[in-house]
């Protein structure tokens, strides 16, 4: 093992900083420019753009293709833009700020449609247009990654940079909502400040309509001054404060009663109520679009029985409720199942069912598979959704519609609904839920 360590350090020390000059021709599925050396060798180059000409210096070398950082442009594209953010290219949250707006979801639009061809050998009758929002000040849910470094005295408070070992030591986010993204040194100031600094991990926020909260998690039981620092901090931001001692499941407010956290959807007349580390969709005004735009899709009949699987805290299964006689949410999470049926009589919703089950695994035996469905939503994991589609009787569901957050899997899944079952890719598109960064949210219609 020492051998192997001694050999890396001497591969890291032989690669060659030399700057030197590339082309580029493409714009890879993570954001970064593609260039090829005279050799044929990928290069795949943070900061660049297709069309432009750059200086680079290499940062890492495989097998099969480099990595380098743009240094210089010599001849900038015209869709470059400057970076609205002082962060920009040492942080990794955002990497596509160079790129102007209306270019980055073509852009995106551009990796679904090669992921559905290349993967998926399948195509869609219609590309939709893209569904977007906001873009700035958008992010009501994250985490930041907290880090004492002693050398420099101070705490780092922020996203990984794109060396991901590293946490990117942030003044402002102009991604987040301003609430949080503008107070980010004083909350690196407030956990620099604690007696527990080096036993902070991360915080998550997360922001509903009334109440921002702010979760501390801490690997130490806190003292009073640090509880009273947090206290104090929260009281003057308006941040409702809770602490995680252990997994998801310790956590607490700080003290008092904790607020009620919850958003609405004014179209369809529902509020969802949700806890702290539960997951919501990070961008409020294009989820709202995206239910619009799901449901829409579906041609709801009063009369249709809807299965919405991976349904989380209802985003969905509850505006379907509004416009069917029956809704069935699945999801693997029992926590979000229990706030989804608390969300469903909270809004007077009967005609919502909810089941937790983990839909990786076999679910033929459950009744909720067996009760026949008239259309199908599908909002999976990055993993997406082939193991429930395998084991769904499709025969009478006439209509599916499948939100993805990964290109990758919807056409690894939209391949086995087309070519082993039978349904047409009439249409799909993309949605720009994570503006700026190289994130691809989706949504496509299967018909037959």
């Amino acid at each position: 093992m020492a051998g192997l360590f001694a050999r890396s350090l001497r591969h890291v020390a032989r690669l060659d900083r030399t700057p030197f000059q590339l082309q580029i021709l493409d714009l890879s599925h993570d954001g970064r420019g593609v260039a090829r050396r005279d050799d044929g060798k990928a290069v795949f180059v943070a900061g660049a753009l297709p069309g432009e000409t750059v200086v680079v210096e290499q940062t890492a070398r495989s097998r099969h293709f480099d990595e380098a950082r743009t240094l210089e442009v010599l001849d900038a594209s015209p869709d470059r833009v400057q970076p609205r953010c002082p962060h920009f290219g040492t942080c990794g949250g955002c990497v596509l700020q160079h790129l102007a707006e209306d270019k980055q979801i073509v852009a995106k639009q551009r990796v679904l449609l090669d992921n559905l061809e290349r993967i998926g050998k399948v195509a869609p009758g219609t590309v939709l247009p893209p569904l977007t929002a906001d873009s700035w000040g958008y992010r009501r849910k994250g985490r930041f990654s907290v880090r004492r470094v002693n050398k420099k005295d101070k705490t780092l408070v922020g996203f990984r940079e794109q060396d991901p070992r590293f946490v990117a030591e942030l003044r402002e986010c102009h991604t987040v909502i301003p609430e949080i993204g503008m107070k980010i040194q004083a909350l690196a100031a407030l956990v620099d400040g604690l007696q527990a600094r080096e036993q902070i991990p991360q915080i998550e926020f997360i922001a509903g309509d009334a109440a921002i909260a702010l979760t501390v998690r801490h690997l130490v039981p806190l003292g009073e001054a640090d509880r009273a620092a947090l206290a104090a901090f929260g009281r003057e931001h308006g941040f409702a404060i809770f602490l995680q001692p252990k997994g998801p499941d310790s956590v607490q407010p700080l003290e008092g009663e904790a607020p009620a956290l919850s958003f609405r959807l004014p179209q369809w007349d529902v509020e969802l109520a949700f806890e702290p580390l539960d997951f919501i969709q990070v961008n409020a005004r294009l989820n709202d679009g995206m239910i619009a735009r799901t449901l829409e899709m579906l041609d709801l009949q009063p009369g249709h029985r809807v299965l919405d699987l991976f349904c989380g805290l209802g985003n969905f299964t509850l505006p379907l409720a509004r416009r069917v006689r029956e809704v069935v949410g699945v999801e693997g999470d029992a926590g979000l199942v229990a706030r989804a049926r608390a969300n469903a009589q909270r809004n007077g919703l009967d005609n919502a069912q909810f089941f937790a089950a983990d839909l990786t695994q076999d679910q033929r035996g459950t009744p909720w598979m067996r009760q026949g469905f008239d259309r199908l939503l599908l909002d999976p994991p990055r993993s997406g959704a082939d193991a429930v589609l395998k084991q769904l009787p499709l025969k009478d569901i006439r209509r599916i519609v499948y939100v993805s957050c990964h290109p990758g899997s919807l056409a690894r899944d939209a391949g086995f609904l087309v070519n082993e079952r039978g349904y047409r890719l009439v249409s799909a598109g993309v949605m720009d839920m994570f503006p700026h960064t190289a994130h691809v949210e989706s949504i496509a219609l299967f018909e037959r």
